[in-house]
């Protein structure tokens, strides 16, 4: 059978970029592959090293998010990355025939080290596709869903599984990539969405809140007044009106602002009604799942039922590494 896997770190709240730049695809996959899911802890401390104190609950947020999101652990395997060993134990093997100029060549790594105010200079963060190599080796994963910014990295690491292939003579599976359609969806300043930025819209925010994010969007700069013809095209709204608003609604804001009969103002009304119904099971989840025991449980099954596929790769892998008899 086709097996997917991915994972996410546990670095915080998860917004609606995260929502539709990766839940989404596993949301859709769960049910067409035999899916594992996990939380990637140990990624996390590529780059959040210092910040253990609150890992363990960080890893159950993000948990609760995936599961108010829609995914269903009865449909897939929930599990986290620390729970089972053999990621680690996989990645230092890995490492000792992945040559040094190909993690240097990621286009990320250089980039994210020079904006990231934290130090990066480490073996674990150049590590960082050996890793993640390890993590889809380790279920023998035939389908990686990743963005089009992601692929250098799932290249890389089909690029290790063939050198594994061809060092020790296996067969183990190179992945294929489930290419995710990501929506062009900005923050509320107008810039790309991140936490970093304060400029989120969080799947956990209140209605409340979410009427006032909405309130706050950037729209299309060059309409100052309200008689003024707007362009959807320029607007950081209309982005949001066609993944949350209808057909129909979206062709009338279109006009509407066009020829200066919709304001900003009551654009955004109608967004905030039109994200309602959107988020409404979202809220109606979060009292279904969010129980600290809950939340453990599915977690320990998930590291239960994911555990054997671990084992299993890992003996072909000490054989062909001469470490079994």
């Amino acid at each position: 059978m086709m097996r997917c896997v991915s994972g996410m770190r546990p670095t915080g709240a998860l917004h609606l970029g995260n929502y539709f730049g990766a839940l989404q695809s596993f949301i859709a996959l769960e049910r067409q592959y035999e899916s594992l899911f996990f939380i990637a802890d140990i990624h996390a401390l590529t780059t959040h090293y210092a910040d253990k104190d609150s890992l363990v609950e960080r890893s159950r947020n993000l948990l609760l998010d995936w599961l108010i999101a829609g995914l269903d652990p009865t449909q897939c395997t929930i599990f986290k990355q620390s729970d089972i060993v053999e990621h680690t134990e996989l990645a230092l093997y890995l490492g000792m025939i992945t040559p040094l100029s190909w993690l240097e060549r990621v286009p990320t790594y250089k980039e994210v080290r020079e904006e990231s105010d934290r130090d990066l200079s480490t073996y674990g963060f150049l590590g960082y596709p050996v890793l993640m190599t390890a993590d889809i080796l380790l279920y023998q994963a035939t389908v990686v869903p990743v963005g089009e910014d992601q692929l250098a990295h799932l290249e890389i690491a089909r690029e290790i599984i063939r050198r594994v292939n061809h060092t020790y003579r296996t067969s183990l599976p190179e992945p294929q990539a489930y290419k995710t359609e990501i929506p062009k969806l900005m923050g509320l300043d107008g810039r790309k969405m991140s936490k970093s930025y304060d400029n989120a819209i969080y799947l956990r925010d209140t209605p409340d809140i979410l009427e006032k994010k909405v309130r706050s969007m950037t729209t299309d700069t060059k309409r100052v007044k309200r008689t003024d013809a707007g362009n959807p095209k320029e607007c950081h709204l209309f982005p949001y009106h066609e993944l949350f608003s209808s057909s129909a609604q979206c062709s009338e804001i279109c006009e509407g602002c066009t020829k200066a009969q919709l304001g900003c103002v009551d654009c955004k009304k109608i967004l905030y009604t039109s994200m309602l119904k959107f988020f409404q099971p979202i809220y109606e989840r979060v009292d279904l799942w969010n129980k600290k025991d809950i939340l453990d449980d599915i977690l320990a099954e998930g590291a239960v039922k994911a555990k054997p596929l671990a084992e299993s790769t890992m003996h072909i892998i000490r054989q062909a590494m001469g470490l079994n008899e």
